[in-house]
């Protein structure tokens, strides 16, 4: 990855919030971790690593755009269009110089622009080639997400540069290869490229799409009618053309006898972290959080230290945020943040919640019990579903979450939201559905 010297990459800054203070023989301590990248955009020509930029204009960067040419693609016949339109929205989106291709993907994955193994590169007559390959684009057999995500690895990875990314869409179900090799594609994959995944229409499997994005770093959403792709297409584009600095890492040191309990992103959704740590050297692990442009993201660190006397007061973990190099060492992006534990005797400082802790760990329960209401719901566990979609519309209500609350008035009738009373609806739409569940770990931000 590129050698960054300081002026090339976004300043980054961390920010830590909790309430450190224990009681007596208690040992869990939480934190809020507030990772900020600023003043990105601004990027010059890499002093260190010149061919990593694209000139003047920020960090080279590869695209590559997966688009489901499945039979099912062909009902509605506009589907098709939608997607061939939203392609060549992304790609009039791409930054001049920006390598790119476009695959299409069936029960095989082909290349449908430029082909022959490799990436074009983006200005005015390559674009156009490519959007008159689209339309070479046509609808026929079936569907096998892990080939298209090897051929666009290997395509991506034949460009020497900084950022790595993919956008899939897909309209069906993974039916055609097991989901374990989907899973070894995925692994094959992650920390390669970021991907972001969406399914369009209702036929799809949300837990297959939000996984690929889950596992690759990337967003994942509902486009319930193929005329919104377009706007989707390009606004994920420019989110992508935003990024700065590829395979950030949370480096988290912790003294002898701590024990992580989990590292979980919280914001702008909920993610878990804990088992994608790489040992860092002794006592430390790095967990991935993949590409950062100008933009903030909430963490919570959990770590279990050894109970200590009133009055006693230790490190309990130490933050720093790194990149890697080339020649197998990190950079550390020079922004630091202490987790500290005092033991006390005064109750009121021991018991009081952090704010910012207490709010995302009710998200992150929102998220949980959302997702265990429509399992429920789905096996014909009304009473179950009831009390879960019941505690979620609490919890929404509570948090100010008014996306997710309203996403769920679509599921079920809110009796009293400040109690969690509802009843499921009798009838749901299925889009409804499939959008509460694909957007149920999106959070909201703890007003500071």
């Amino acid at each position: 990855m590129a050698n960054f010297s300081k002026s090339n990459v976004p300043q980054f800054s961390v920010d830590v919030y909790q309430n450190e203070y224990l009681p007596e023989g208690a040992g869990e301590v939480n934190a809020i971790v507030t990772v900020t990248a600023t003043g990105g955009g601004t990027i010059g020509t890499a002093v260190s690593a010149p061919h990593l930029f694209s000139p003047g204009q920020g960090p080279s960067a590869a695209v590559a755009i997966m688009v489901d040419c499945s039979g099912s693609m062909d009902y509605p016949a506009t589907k098709m269009r939608n997607a061939r339109d939203a392609t060549a929205a992304a790609i009039d989106t791409l930054r001049d110089g920006v390598h790119f291709a476009v695959v299409g993907g069936t029960h095989v994955a082909k290349e449908v622009y430029p082909g022959g193994g490799r990436l074009a590169v983006a200005d005015a007559t390559t674009r156009e080639q490519a959007k008159r390959a689209l339309r070479s684009l046509s609808a026929g057999g079936g569907t096998a997400i892990g080939t298209w995500l090897k051929l666009a690895d290997r395509l991506l990875s034949s460009a020497d540069v900084a950022i790595r990314h993919g956008i899939l869409l897909t309209d069906g179900r993974n039916e055609h290869e097991s989901p374990q090799d989907l899973k070894a594609a995925l692994d094959a994959c992650a920390g390669r490229f970021t991907c972001d995944a969406r399914g369009v229409g209702t036929d799809w499997e949300v837990k297959e799409v939000t996984g690929i994005a889950s596992a690759l770093l990337g967003t994942a959403d509902i486009v319930a009618d193929p005329a919104g792709l377009a706007a989707d297409f390009t606004q994920m584009m420019e989110t992508a053309m935003g990024k700065e600095v590829a395979d950030v890492s949370l480096r988290l040191w912790t003294p002898v006898d701590t024990t992580v309990k989990f590292v979980k992103q919280v914001a702008p959704t909920v993610e878990e972290l804990t088992g994608r740590r790489t040992e860092a050297g002794p006592r430390a692990g790095d967990y991935p959080l993949g590409s950062w442009g100008d933009e903030s993201r909430d963490y919570h660190v959990c770590v279990e230290v050894p109970a200590a006397n009133i009055g006693q007061e230790m490190l309990a973990a130490r933050i720093s945020l790194v990149i890697p190099q080339p020649d197998g060492t990190v950079q550390n992006l020079g922004a630091q943040g202490l987790v500290r534990a005092v033991w006390t005797d005064d109750m009121v400082a021991s018991t009081s919640i952090n704010p910012q802790v207490a709010h995302y760990t009710g998200q992150a329960e929102l998220a949980q019990v959302i997702q265990q209401g429509l399992d429920l719901r789905k096996s014909g566990d009304t009473d179950g579903a009831t009390a879960k979609l019941g505690r979620a519309v609490q919890l929404a209500s509570a948090s100010g979450n008014a996306d997710t609350a309203k996403l769920l008035a679509k599921v079920v009738d809110v009796v009293d939201a400040a109690t969690g009373t509802v009843r499921l609806k009798a009838k749901v739409e299925e889009a409804d559905e499939m959008t509460l569940e694909t957007r149920s770990t999106k959070t909201v931000r703890v007003k500071k």
